[in-house]
């Protein structure tokens, strides 16, 4: 039977220090700016125990971002704004020296900052942001110089800048850019005549480049290098400098993202000719050429001061570039990185087919075309982060069981070698531009995330940042690892939570809790983050919480990936149920107070245990598909399931059924409470309404929260807060632990 993958379960553990221990750089100005936002009753929070506002004040950093040279480091910074009527989160970009001094935060304002990044050069630090976007602009992109000085606008295109990357040698930035609106269009949305053609009119991501200079202090008119009808994903620049190699699928549906995709190349013009084709278009616009249709011959440019060729203002607007087809088939690309010395391509592929249940190969390929190598991992999912500095190796990141590291894999097929090792979750990695160093986020079940850099060749993790020294870190009910045979000989891993102050020997009531996918993973990250399951809000409360990683997970290789395929709701099940009953085993958990919840796949899950058992108490169904047809009509992600299943639905109505927690609704006795956004594409609304409505009409008790404006899971820190109270809640008052509300019609 298909057993996980736990390549590290034999690796030296790090530890992360604890702030004011040994071997921790100066973090003095960081930690007093993070003060004077913290609380002013942080004693009474750290007697008070764990809550949901106290998780929220562990704010989430990401985008990280290092120099050239590795001596700073970028990173993003969001917090929570919750007063008065506000409930979204703000971003800033904050910068460390490379020892850990010198913090600061770099941007300020209403509008949010990310996606930081250091010029090659690195004389300037750049990022998105929309603080002078209006209307359709949106973000754009904008620089600070590390020397000092204001921020500057560096683009100005029509729509909102989405990913962007400088050009080797720092003279030009390219980017993605949504097709704008029409002037068609813009005037029906005016006139509220803009009806939707459900797929159809499609909005494509497009390559634009800008040149930057250096000495302007005007943002850059940006000029297209492809149009037509495809949608790109990804690039990545050769380091020539002369081309960009892109993924691309057909449409910009997501659910097409499991069906197509492709890579090509594009040439690129470099920063003289940029400047000159925008002189052109100006220039004869000016001489009422709008309508694109004239060509201008060599001898009128000239005269007019500008570059010789004979091109049409039309050219230019559908796309200057020499578009190629590199790598096509029926396998999906994505995520090509060109090697330094341009020599290959590196991208993550599905190999010769669609795989919708999941899979991501690393190949490598000549830049010129021609055959591809396929590399191996762990768990044939990794995620490309780039190339050594002698393009002999590539670094990736890929889940192991229930951690996330940082592996390098020759570039010729040679043996694997772990950069990063450890219990705990690596993330948010940033290269230098040789690859010697690397900056990143580091978490474990009991520490939050900081900043630590350190060497690629001999890890040596050297924390920067002290993000959360003012906030207060009450006692935790502290994580284990466990593990138990299932049924068909898997053997399962979890993450057991322990309630705060718990004593050996004591049982207590079980939260069975279940995570999304079926291909997603609980890993080792930091218990108390702020999210829709407040983990040691619920141990605080005296919960504890097992957190499973049955067949059907990632971390684990892909026939344990696979394993679930044509088996939702029976072997994952028995996978869980195992767990349950080997937690009982350990006199842990009191087998008369189980309860139950997930969300997403985790909430099929809850909807399908309480149609399979009576031994929950009760149970709370987040985003939740009980009803496989009706859920596989109304999904952006129709295929995914259709791949699970391994057939459409009209060809095996059974099989559908058979799986689906409405056609079993019969036998519910569990309070069921059902919870779901209302704005949800991925699993509709209607998803928790078919479930609702049932246990309503049965009689069982139940009731059913929607959140406003919120699609596949709380986005508003306010309704993030909400969750785990209403969750609560509905499990004391089903375990008789909490008097019913007055008015509380829930029967």
């Amino acid at each position: 039977m298909p057993r996980p993958v736990n390549i590290l379960s034999q690796a030296p553990l790090v530890r992360t220090p604890r702030p004011g221990s040994a071997g921790i750089p100066a973090l003095a100005a960081l930690v007093l700016v993070l003060a004077s936002v913290a609380p002013l009753n942080a004693a009474a929070q750290q007697e008070a125990g764990w809550t949901p506002a106290l998780s929220m004040q562990y704010r989430a950093v990401s985008g990280t971002a290092i120099s050239p040279d590795g001596s700073r480091i970028a990173f993003v910074v969001r917090e929570p704004l919750m007063e008065g009527p506000q409930s979204e989160y703000l971003s800033h970009i904050w910068m460390t020296d490379a020892d850990g001094t010198g913090a600061a935060q770099w941007t300020r304002g209403e509008a949010s900052a990310g996606s930081p990044q250091f010029s090659p050069d690195g004389a300037w630090l750049s990022f998105t942001s929309g603080r002078e976007g209006e209307g359709e602009a949106g973000g754009q992109v904008w620089a600070l110089p590390l020397a000092g000085g204001e921020a500057r606008q560096l683009t100005k295109a029509e729509g909102s800048v989405g990913g962007y990357r400088w050009s080797p040698d720092g003279t030009r930035i390219a980017f993605l850019m949504r097709d704008p609106p029409t002037a068609e269009e813009k005037k029906a949305r005016e006139e509220k005549r803009d009806v939707i053609l459900v797929d159809r009119n499609y909005k494509f991501s497009h390559l634009y480049v800008v040149a930057i200079d250096a000495e302007s202090d005007e943002p850059a008119t940006p000029v297209r290098l492809t149009a037509g009808e495809f949608h790109i994903t990804g690039f990545s620049w050769a380091p020539d400098g002369g081309r960009i190699v892109f993924a691309h699928q057909v449409d910009p549906r997501i659910n097409t993202g499991r069906l197509s995709g492709d890579l090509s190349t594009t040439t690129v013009p470099d920063a003289a000719q940029i400047a000159e084709i925008v002189a052109y278009r100006e220039w004869a616009e000016s001489e009422g050429w709008a309508e694109g249709n004239v060509t201008m011959e060599a001898e009128e440019a000239a005269e007019a001061g500008l570059f010789g060729g004979n091109i049409r203002l039309t050219e230019i607007d559908d796309g200057i570039g020499e578009v190629a087809l590199l790598v096509g088939g029926a396998g999906i690309e994505r995520s090509p990185h060109w090697s330094p010395d341009g020599a290959s391509i590196a991208y993550v592929s599905t190999g010769n087919q669609p795989e919708p249940i999941g899979l991501g190969d690393v190949y490598v390929m000549p830049a010129a075309g021609g055959e591809a190598r396929q590399l191996d991992t762990p768990n044939r999912s990794a995620s490309v982060l780039g190339w050594s500095g002698d393009s002999s190796e590539l670094l990736l990141l890929e889940s192991l069981g229930t951690r996330r590291h940082v592996l390098a894999v020759p570039a010729d097929g040679g043996e694997m070698r772990f950069i990063s090792y450890g219990d705990g979750v690596i993330g948010s990695v940033a290269l230098t531009g040789d690859a010697s160093r690397m900056a990143f986020t580091w978490q474990t079940t009991e520490e939050p995330w900081d900043v630590f850099v350190s060497p690629t060749n001999g890890y040596s993790p050297q924390q920067v940042t002290d993000l959360h020294a003012s906030v207060p870190r009450p006692e935790m009910g502290r994580t284990q690892l466990v593990s138990w045979t299932s049924t068909e000989g898997f053997e399962i891993e979890g993450l057991l939570t322990y309630p705060v102050g718990y004593e050996e020997g004591e049982r207590v009531p079980l939260i069975l809790n279940v995570h999304g996918g079926p291909a997603g993973v609980f890993s080792q990250s930091f218990t108390g983050s702020p999210a829709a399951y407040m983990l040691q809000y619920f141990a605080q409360e005296g919960f504890a919480i097992l957190r499973p990683n049955p067949r059907g997970s990632t971390g684990y290789g892909k026939d344990f990936r696979y394993a679930n395929f044509q088996d939702w709701g029976y072997g994952d099940f028995r996978d869980l149920m195992s767990g349950v009953d080997h937690v009982i085993g350990m006199g842990v958990a009191d087998p008369d107070r189980l309860l139950l919840m997930g969300w997403s796949y985790g909430g099929y899950m809850t909807s399908w245990a309480v149609t399979q058992t009576d031994r929950f108490v009760a149970a709370s169904m987040g985003a939740g598909l009980p009803n496989l047809v009706s859920m596989t009509t109304t999904t952006d992600i129709q295929d995914y399931l259709v791949g699970h299943m391994g057939v459409e639905f009209w060809e095996d109505y059974e099989r559908y059924e058979r799986h689906s927690a409405m056609y079993h609704i019969a036998n519910v006795v569990t309070p069921t409470q059902v919870i779901h956004g209302a704005e949800d594409l991925r699993v509709p609304f209607t998803q928790g309404q078919e479930f609702y409505r049932a246990l309503d009409r049965r009689g069982v008790p139940t009731e059913m929260v929607v959140y406003p404006r919120t699609p596949h899971g709380p986005r508003e820190p306010k309704f993030v807060m909400d969750v785990s109270e209403r969750i609560l809640t509905w499990f004391r008052k089903h375990l008789g632990s909490e008097a019913v509300a007055a008015g509380d019609e829930s029967r």
